[in-house]
């Protein structure tokens, strides 16, 4: 018995065991479908067409993969207009492997769930210990990020947002770890540089603006 389906609006000839790739429909590995837009089905004696589909007929499949499909590359140019566009495109596809077609109104014989998968969620912690585990994560780092990395000296602080680059956002995490004036800032050994770098994730920031060339302008009066 064959079978003609419509699936993202392409047809396909199938019979059971058949395997083809369509365009991506949702689900899990192991999971079955049903196509329920049936347009002809032979190969067994009287040959039924739908009208455009065949009522109560379905055909049940397992998905197998889901993937993409190879790139393409769309290139688009204007003569004399200096415009040129280059685009690729992977098609998201699903791998299914046709299990049965069934007619008469009769739905597909559900599949078992495979018991590794019902393992893997059992396995799984459950919503609320997932977010206590979440915010207990998200606390620590907060905490190693904003704690105190050098002794705060005594005074007001320095207006550090004359350094440039500096605003009053990093002016927090600077003071977050101890930093308040130019005077630190100027003495910061390179080992200091790279851990506050770490901690506030600067990539290299203050290497490459020169905050210690600048502080040490600003702490003999002098503009940044």
């Amino acid at each position: 018995m064959y079978a003609v389906i419509k699936t993202g609006g392409k047809q396909y000839r199938v019979a059971p065991n058949d395997v083809i790739e369509i365009e991506k429909l949702a689900g899990e590995v192991g999971e079955t479908i049903a196509f329920d837009e049936v347009l002809l089905v032979g190969g067994d004696g009287e040959l039924r067409v739908g009208t455009p589909t065949l009522a109560g007929a379905h055909v049940a499949a397992e998905i197998v993969a889901q993937g993409r499909g190879p790139k393409i590359i769309v290139f688009k140019k204007k003569r004399r207009k200096n415009y040129r566009r280059k685009k690729g495109h992977r098609q998201e596809l699903t791998t299914v492997r046709i299990t049965e077609i069934v007619l008469d109104g009769q739905r597909p014989a559900p599949k078992k769930e495979p018991a590794r998968r019902k393992a893997s969620e059992e396995a799984k912690p459950s919503p609320e210990t997932a977010k206590t585990a979440e915010s207990t994560e998200t606390a620590k780092k907060a905490e190693t990020t904003t704690a105190a990395l050098f002794e705060r000296p005594a005074g007001e602080p320095d207006d550090l947002t004359k350094i440039k680059g500096v605003g009053p956002v990093i002016v927090k995490k600077l003071h977050d770890l101890g930093i308040i004036t130019f005077d630190q800032i100027a003495n910061l050994t390179p080992e200091q540089i790279a851990e506050v770098d770490k901690r506030l994730n600067f990539k290299g920031r203050i290497e490459r603006e020169d905050w210690i060339g600048q502080a040490k302008k600003l702490a003999r009066g002098e503009d940044g």
